[in-house]
């Protein structure tokens, strides 16, 4: 229902005219949220679960007097709705808006500032009434490239995720440019998810997920089929698609602290294999993942046991420095960097954390530091051919930039010499007998 009508003076007008026109928004229909439209919105989509909102508000007491508004700061209000981020009637008013609409909701205590209240602006135990202009809305993001959004129809139950080598069990319908190419329910361990031809990104967002949710994914080409595209769904290269999950139910796996010693040197070598299959497939991000679930176990682990610890040390050596080059593949070189330290913590002179050092350290442009660990390689094996390429391109590479430091400089110095080519010396004699110099 739609109207213009302000709000009456007095709180039990107020309340009788929501009760007279406006409709309960609230699950439960409990008349704890009630909404009268003052401006309709663009007819379509409402935020989900999630979602990232933006509005303007003004907040009321029943006598009309004005407690919050946004209008005042000139800045709207941004928030992830359905997240316990805002007031309880917030999730639930903003949640039946669309975009553009207006509307004004009388709120109860409970579902705003309960028995307590707030001091100095709301009174212990009071409703409140708040007219909301929903400006925007957009799907919430998983990563930090905004390359996995998540959309939640239906929230999932409690608080438990899926963690990293969990098995999960869940119904997944794929679309593409509106044809929907994959329908089917399907069980797979977390962080292998491609083995079952189930995207990255879907992989990526199970651990954010709670038993019973549904949700819409949308990923960006990265994250679901790549480059190479998926000929068994008739997924051309490079093609953002769009998933809609269920998580029907989960096993977690055992936790770092729930595990032995001896559990976690076995998984290890496990997982070490299928890291380096997913390395040897070309899938990177995959074998990160399993590599660092290494790390994870053993980093603070250590044993009285000298077969045990020389283990343990060859273990996290061998994974960081997997994780070094993986990292190197993927262009990413402060991760390179970070991991190599890691090995060279364990083995001063490591050859390959030192040579794969100095390519992170190239990628970044410093060449001097780069030139230094390729130095360091080639003292530890004089025959590295590699090494001393690398060294040559570094010496290039530093001969280029004092080259390009000397005709900055010479352009600049040129310029300040015609600057000052172009001044002239006047001087005007005045009526005084006084000279005044103009440069």
């Amino acid at each position: 229902m739609t109207t213009d009508q302000e709000l009456p003076p007095d709180g039990q007008s107020t309340t009788a005219l929501f009760t007279a026109k406006g409709i309960d928004v609230t699950p439960n229909k409990d008349q704890g949220v009630i909404k009268i439209v003052k401006r309709l919105g663009h007819a379509g989509d409402r935020p989900m679960i999630g979602d990232k909102v933006t509005v303007h508000y003004t907040g009321r007491l029943l006598n009309r007097k004005k407690f919050d508004c946004t209008h005042d700061r000139k800045e709207p209000f941004s928030f992830n709705v359905g997240k316990g981020q805002v007031l309880k009637a917030w999730d639930v008013g903003v949640s039946s808006m669309e975009r553009g609409e207006v509307a004004v909701f009388l709120c109860k205590p409970e579902y705003a500032y309960g028995v307590a209240g707030n001091p100095d602006k709301i009174p212990p135990n009071s409703a409140v009434v708040f007219e909301i202009e929903l400006l925007d809305f957009h799907a919430e993001s998983l990563t930090n490239d905004g390359g996995i959004l998540r959309r939640i129809k239906v929230k999932g139950e409690g608080f438990s995720n899926p963690n990293e080598g969990a098995k999960v069990h869940v119904h997944l319908e794929g679309s593409c440019g509106g044809r929907l190419f994959d329908c089917r329910d399907v069980s797979f361990v977390v962080g292998e998810a491609e083995d079952k031809g189930v995207p990255f990104g879907v992989d990526r967002a199970m651990d954010q997920m709670q038993k019973g949710e549904c949700c819409l994914l949308y990923l960006q080409s990265k994250y679901a089929f790549g480059s190479e595209g998926k000929a068994e769904f008739k997924i051309g290269p490079n093609k953002d698609v769009e998933y809609e999950v269920t998580l029907k139910d989960f096993q977690r796996a055992k936790e770092c602290w729930e595990m032995d010693l001896n559990e976690k040197l076995q998984l290890a070598a496990e997982v070490k294999i299928k890291g380096n299959q997913y390395f040897k497939a070309g899938r990177h991000f995959q074998a990160v993942i399993q590599y660092q679930r290494i790390v994870s176990w053993l980093e603070m682990e250590c044993s009285a046991k000298p077969e045990e610890q020389k283990r343990i040390q060859d273990f996290l050596l061998k994974s960081h420095l997997n994780l070094a080059l993986c990292y190197l593949r993927m262009k990413e070189p402060s991760h390179v960097v970070e991991n190599c330290n890691k090995v060279i913590e364990l083995d001063e002179h490591n050859e390959k954390a030192l040579y794969r050092r100095g390519k992170a350290r190239l990628l970044r442009n410093e060449f001097s530091l780069a030139m230094t660990d390729f130095q360091q390689v080639l003292q530890k094996n004089t025959s590295n051919r590699a090494a001393r390429a690398q060294i040559a391109i570094c010496q290039n590479k530093i001969k280029e930039h004092h080259e390009q430091d000397k005709r900055i400089y010479a352009n600049m110095f040129q310029k300040f010499a015609e600057q000052d080519a172009k001044s002239t010396s006047i001087f005007v004699r005045t009526s005084t007998g006084k000279t005044h110099y103009n440069f």
